[in-house]
């Protein structure tokens, strides 16, 4: 396979990709970050970029990242959010000197990702939404009658007699009178010819 050449060819897997658990909320919109590549104490910043940026870029395609090498003597991130306005952006600045990779995770997805409680939500909502197979107040459709070939709901049309719980259990010698009169094949077609 020819993506995996290189150094470190994991980082450009999607298994790893997807394991990145830095989710920023919606509100950032620029991360920017600013490290040295040969100075010690941007040693940590360093390896947060080299093995977690590509998570982050995974996990939010609606971020954009800089990266600024060896123009400022000393690390930091810096963090652009959107205003409630939608006209402006807020700046916030996190300090990396002499820190160690984890440490740098930890803190941003601390501090500028989306909490557990909140991811679980979203997960949540999704595969309620995702979900076709789903129906009731709050999903795509209030009842099973409104996708196509299914039964119509019997307060608006109501079933033949020989499909009714009724006329199978309980009232079986009517029944049998019922199919004297009418063929069960014929109150079929007479169903699904009448409207909705």
């Amino acid at each position: 396979m020819p993506f995996m050449k290189g150094p470190a060819p994991v980082r450009r897997t999607l298994k790893y990709l997807e394991a990145g658990n830095i989710i920023f909320r919606d509100s950032i919109r620029i991360m920017a970050v600013n490290y040295n590549i040969k100075k010690p104490c941007s040693e940590g910043t360093r390896k947060f970029v080299y093995w977690q940026i590509p998570q982050i870029q995974h996990q939010n395609p609606h971020v954009q990242i800089v990266l600024f090498k060896n123009i400022t003597p000393t690390p930091f991130i810096s963090f652009y959010f959107m205003k409630p306005d939608h006209q402006s952006y807020d700046r916030a600045i996190y300090d990396c000197y002499n820190k160690e990779k984890d440490e740098i995770e930890q803190h941003v997805r601390k501090v500028f990702g989306k909490s557990d409680v909140t991811l679980q939500r979203e997960s949540l909502a999704r595969m309620e939404k995702a979900n076709p197979a789903n129906f009731g107040n709050r999903c795509d459709r209030n009842c099973i009658c409104e996708v196509p070939t299914q039964v119509s709901c019997t307060g608006f049309k109501l079933l033949p007699q020989f499909m009714r719980g009724k006329y199978k259990w309980l009232k079986k010698e009517e029944l049998a009178e019922v199919r004297a009169k009418v063929p069960d094949e014929k109150a079929f077609e007479e169903y699904w010819q009448r409207p909705y």
